[in-house]
């Protein structure tokens, strides 16, 4: 994380696209298979690889929330466990800044999370609110306002790449 963070929003032109499963959800079964695009090995390092990784799994989150938000969705807070990718801040931020939503972290895995979420579409809880209120919240990441044009402008060129291979 801590190497992805020093290489520019965007990773200097490299590109992943991690669709190596998960392509029925998003993709409707169209399968492109992961794919490391733009990479020059004279200017790009292992640094370049792990921000575009990084980068690659937030776009294409964020695609399947455009998804989301065209049946009706309106996704403005993300809740999450602080496990998996949400350890990183790299994630979180390019998360937060790619989707214009606030980002709340908690103690929390994603088995919790879906036990929850089941408990709301159920009606075991009310709503969300009364659904986290048993969990500690860890923190708080909202957009960078001052970046998110370079977050936007990086997802452009993701997705354009990833509509070309489908």
């Amino acid at each position: 994380n801590d190497m992805a963070a020093n290489v520019a929003i965007g990773s200097e032109g490299v590109s992943v696209i991690p669709f190596g499963n998960g392509a029925e959800r998003v993709l409707e079964n169209r399968e492109t298979g992961c794919s490391i695009n733009g990479l020059n090995f004279n200017k790009h390092t292992k640094a370049h690889i792990i921000r575009a990784a990084q980068e690659g799994i937030v776009f294409s989150f964020c695609y399947g929330m455009e998804i989301m938000e065209k049946m009706g969705m309106d996704i403005r807070k993300i809740h999450a466990g602080r496990a998996n990718m949400f350890l990183s801040h790299v994630f979180r931020n390019t998360l937060a800044g790619v989707s214009g939503a606030q980002i709340e972290l908690y103690e929390t895995d994603g088995s919790v999370g879906a036990a929850k979420g089941a408990g709301m579409g159920c009606g075991y809880y009310k709503d969300n609110n009364e659904a986290f209120t048993s969990l500690e919240k860890l923190a708080v990441i909202n957009p960078d306002e001052n970046l998110r044009s370079e977050y936007l402008e990086a997802y452009a060129e993701w997705k354009e790449k990833l509509e070309k291979m489908l």
